[in-house]
């Protein structure tokens, strides 16, 4: 699908003209999302004939709600990518897409602690807390998509950490209900999506999944979330298994997507602080700031996967390992991985350093072998 997609615009000259922001310096083909969704959409039909995601069919509503927003997401990614839509434009896309997953297919009915669940107080606010994690999340996706593969890639490290803690907690409850099948289901979709679309992605790029693509991973991945996180009793998780402890999924989804929410409260800090609107173009995001720190390309994406793989599957080793063992390891991963980020300052200042200490060195040599001068020399 990927190929074929790449073909047509290819055929079709469908490559929007390099931006100021940009990395890239030749215009390339940003319909990968369009291959993506079509494989989503091959993936759902065939997940109907699975015997173990029959729970999540039993409601053929909620699975023809999910693709309608998706698809809807994914057509007004392709005409922000073709066309630059005003951003007061595609944050009302997002509200209606969003609005359709909390209406008819999943909403956050209870905020997990580590204390216990507590229950939403009313449906209106159960809707509005549900649009708004899906917003956000779709932002912060699409925030990051500035790297050949980055999005694609840290999607894979932290959906499949996310999948491995969907068959922990399903092995906890003793059962596969509708919304642990719905999250399993978008969790193994989503991946196979990026896995299929990582070759043409990886740099240099062939093709870019664009914002249609980045809008829909951030759509897909927030309702898998909110399937399993806004849907389940702690008190009832922590007292039937002692391998789940009670923080677990309040901390895995945003530790998952800890870099993308990270890069897009910064940004909108960052622009709201220059009077700028939220949504304003720039290129000062984190991937932006690991280049001009002296990273390469590639280097700059395998940071980011670093600190993905760090974070998402720390969390998991809570599940298996002692709570201190588990928090050590993380801390050593946190340490390497600030070292690898630091590693190309480190480097200037070093040559710097280094060239400063020769240079004096230089003068030291040069006033002991200058021959002494006379005092009328001197005065002259």
């Amino acid at each position: 699908m990927s190929l074929g997609t790449l073909r047509f615009a290819l055929a079709h000259g469908i490559h929007p003209p390099v931006r100021e922001r940009d990395v890239h310096a030749t215009p390339t083909p940003r319909l990968g999302g369009v291959a993506m969704f079509a494989g989503v959409l091959a993936a759902v039909i065939a997940g109907s004939f699975v015997p173990q995601f029959q729970a999540a069919y039993d409601m053929p509503l909620k699975i023809v709600a999910l693709l309608g927003a998706t698809g809807f997401i994914v057509v007004v990614g392709v005409l922000d990518d073709l066309l630059d839509l005003d951003w007061m434009v595609k944050l009302g896309a997002q509200l209606v897409a969003a609005g359709v997953i909390a209406f008819f297919v999943v909403r956050i009915t209870s905020t997990p602690n580590p204390f216990g669940g507590i229950a939403v107080g009313s449906s209106q606010m159960s809707v509005v807390l549900t649009v708004i994690t899906i917003v956000l999340v779709m932002n912060a996706v699409n925030f990051i998509d500035g790297l050949d593969a980055l999005v694609a890639g840290t999607t894979i490290i932290g959906s499949a950490a996310f999948f491995v803690y969907i068959a922990f907690m399903t092995r906890s409850l003793g059962q596969l209900d509708t919304y642990f099948s719905l999250a399993s289901i978008l969790t193994a979709i989503v991946v196979g999506a990026c896995v299929g679309f990582l070759p043409l992605n990886w740099h240099p790029a062939k093709m870019f999944m664009g914002d249609a693509g980045a809008l829909m991973i951030g759509l897909l991945t927030a309702t898998a979330a909110i399937s399993v996180t806004g849907q389940i009793d702690l008190t009832v998780v922590g007292g039937r298994s002692q391998l789940l402890p009670a923080f677990i999924p309040v901390l895995l989804p945003f530790a998952i997507l800890a870099l993308p929410l990270l890069d897009f409260v910064l940004a909108v800090v960052r622009r709201l602080l220059n009077g700028q609107s939220p949504f304003a173009a720039d290129r000062k995001h984190l991937h932006h700031r690991l280049l001009d720190m002296g990273h390469t390309h590639l280097g700059a994406v395998l940071i980011f996967y670093s600190w993905t793989i760090v974070v998402s599957v720390g969390c998991l080793l809570f599940l298996v390992l002692d709570e201190w063992v588990a928090a050590g390891i993380i801390g050593i991963g946190f340490l390497v991985c600030a070292i690898l980020t630091a590693l190309p300052v480190s480097r200037r200042v070093w040559h710097s350093a280094r060239r400063l200490a020769g240079l004096r060195a230089a003068e030291r040599r040069a006033r002991r072998s200058a021959p002494e001068l006379t005092d009328a020399e001197e005065r002259r």
